[in-house]
């Protein structure tokens, strides 16, 4: 498995995969109970005292860039080399198709918005990742295979903006980090905590919730003291941006508190969930993480990320696409259900988009056997669920044959202000780099209003 270095050059695995930490006066698994039932009792508002429709964020990242044909935005009455080989199904939005490989979704559509006007001109996976997760174009170009950071992610800043009372990582990303989905600027202690088993597997564990094993308890308290003798001594600067190391202890101190909680660990234990509903998500990994993204929003985390890769379809988009789509389907529309029922949609905000759609025009690649669709950046669908979002809406349109957005035309810029305002961070706030350097978050801070409920 590929092992991602942040902006920073840090080893992800050696100091963000720390898992969640522990609670004061209540265990993990008493903690999501109680939330679970609690009920809003008034309107969110954020630590800026701007007004929230949601408290947390569940980001669902189809890495590659999905086709908008094959999923919500089919054209049935376009030719054949762009309708494609698909059917298309009845939604419960008047007037409005999907495309047969989101059957569940169809069934439960009245309780999220469909956009389908976003566009941009980032028409690579390294530039368009960095778009949609940041509101900002990349500065300079940037390769298809980049992993690039020119502006904090989406979570990096929820996580900035949103602080909790407690000690959990405001920002998950499961199972790996997006491309463009660190914290540039803001500093590792803003860099996604990453969940990378299986939680499938029936010894699912995350990583660094428990001693290293043969190390036993007092030798692991012995050395936890002579880690706070070695920070007594004064570092070169103070600042966790200029100095990694101060960045690197925010992570120890909170990975020490996992290592010492027992009730962190039974947290992650998805046996505690009904074969019912493990069943709904799916019995596959993308299924039980879509699951513990929900017990992770009952336990108080502002951002989850879930990254799903293999959606560059270049070939085999009537073949591969629907096998994954199904799993997907399944997953989401148990999310949205499952969260409706417990009362928790009203402010849990679930985004599903990728970097960008795809072509129009059906080719076979030299080499291949299966056709597929080419990256495009004219078009996409963005799904959205929750937080305030009205469900059964459609926003804006492509052209008769999806070749662009051309109603309701949007950018990525309001894509992201629409998240920002939503969780009650203002898209206009200007931060200051390290070096001093003023930094607008959004350039254009119109949110998308018809989702905004």
């Amino acid at each position: 498995m590929e092992r991602y270095r942040n902006c920073e050059g840090w080893n992800r695995r050696s100091c963000l995969k720390l898992g969640l930490g522990a609670f004061l006066g209540a265990g993990f698994t008493d903690l999501l109970r109680m939330q679970a039932m609690a009920a809003p009792t008034a309107p969110l508002v954020s630590p800026s005292g701007r007004r929230a429709s949601a408290k947390s964020c569940i980001l669902i990242w189809l890495d590659g860039g999905p086709s908008h044909f094959e999923t919500f935005d089919p054209k049935p009455d376009a030719p054949a080399e762009i309708r494609g080989e698909l059917a298309t199904i009845q939604t419960k939005i008047p007037g409005a198709l999907f495309c047969e490989t989101v059957p569940q979704l169809a069934a439960c559509s009245d309780k999220f918005s469909v956009i389908r006007s976003i566009r941009h001109e980032q028409g690579n996976h390294g530039a368009g990742n960095h778009y949609m997760m940041t509101g900002r174009p990349p500065r300079i170009p940037v390769g298809c295979g980049a992993f690039v950071s020119f502006h904090p992610s989406l979570g990096s800043v929820a996580a900035h903006e949103l602080p909790r009372d407690n000690n959990l990582p405001g920002y998950f990303s499961i199972p790996s980090m997006t491309r463009s989905g660190g914290p540039n600027f803001l500093g590792g202690k803003y860099a996604p905590f990453v969940v990378e088993d299986n939680p499938n597997n029936a010894n699912f564990r995350v990583r660094d919730l428990s001693p290293p094993l043969g190390l036993e308890s007092m030798r692991f308290m012995q050395r936890a003291d002579l880690r706070k003798t070695v920070d007594r001594l004064k570092r070169y600067q103070e600042s966790a941006a200029a100095d990694p190391v101060t960045a690197v202890d925010s992570y120890y101190h909170q990975g020490f508190s996992l290592v010492t909680s027992p009730e962190a660990q039974k947290g992650f234990d998805l046996s505690a969930e009904s074969d019912k509903v493990r069943d709904a998500y799916g019995r596959n990994p993308f299924g039980q993480r879509t699951l513990l993204a929900r017990r992770l929003v009952e336990a108080g985390v502002p951002f989850i990320t879930l990254n799903d890769g293999g959606w560059d379809h270049h070939s085999g988009v009537f073949t591969n696409l629907p096998k994954q789509m199904d799993v997907i389907d399944r997953a989401v529309a148990a999310l949205v259900n499952d969260l409706d029922e417990r009362g928790m949609l009203q402010d849990t905000l679930v985004v599903m988009l990728g970097e960008f759609g795809r072509t129009p025009k059906i080719s076979t690649l030299p080499g291949q056997s299966s056709p597929g669709r080419d990256h495009w950046a004219n078009a996409m669908s963005v799904f959205m669920a929750g937080g305030g979002t009205p469900g059964g809406v459609i926003v804006g349109a492509t052209d008769r044959n999806g070749y662009s957005a051309s109603d309701r035309v949007l950018s990525p810029e309001n894509f992201v202000s629409t998240i920002y305002r939503k969780l009650g961070i203002d898209p206009g706030k200007i931060f200051h780099t390290p070096e001093g350097r003023p930094s607008l978050l959004v350039t254009d801070t119109n949110p998308i209003s018809e989702v905004m409920g």
